[in-house]
């Protein structure tokens, strides 16, 4: 009889542990939290857009000076927008001419230089493109203009 009072003893206790490990009694707590992300401004970005039209919805690629006679000069209307979060201040250059002669026979300007451009303003630019009296030998050309926009 021994054996089974022992037995039973077991049972009744391992019943027990389950019982109160199961479902015996539990207190939770919850702790709402809160706090703030320090948010760093974004890195200065210097965008340009070159557009044919004052909406700035158009842009431009190319230019046409058509045909130029010695000693002209001839006008392009385009628009710069600043699309980036800095203000910059503008300048042109022209390179990459052919034929390469024709460097010394052209002179490209225009009427922003050094002007400072407000982030997400535009402005119209007028490109003047001179042809020296002297030329010779140049029937057709073709170059690259650069506009520069400096933070």
């Amino acid at each position: 009889m021994r054996r089974a009072t022992m037995g039973t003893f077991l049972v009744i206790a391992i019943m027990g542990v389950a019982a109160s490990v199961l479902g015996g009694l539990v207190v939770t707590n919850t702790v709402h939290n809160t706090g703030n992300i320090t948010v760093s401004p974004p890195p200065p970005s210097v965008q340009l857009g070159v557009y044919q039209d004052s909406g700035c919805t158009t842009g431009l690629s190319s230019i046409s000076w058509g045909t130029l006679n010695p000693g002209s000069t001839a006008t392009a209307t385009i628009y710069l927008r600043n699309e980036g979060n800095v203000p910059v201040t503008l300048s042109v250059s022209a390179g990459n001419w052919n034929p390469a002669s024709a460097s010394s026979y052209f002179t490209l300007t225009w009427n922003r230089a050094g002007y400072v451009l407000a982030v997400n303003a535009s402005v119209q630019a007028v490109l003047s493109l001179t042809v020296s009296s002297s030329i010779s030998g140049i029937t057709s050309f073709s170059f690259d203009i650069t506009i520069t926009a400096t933070q």
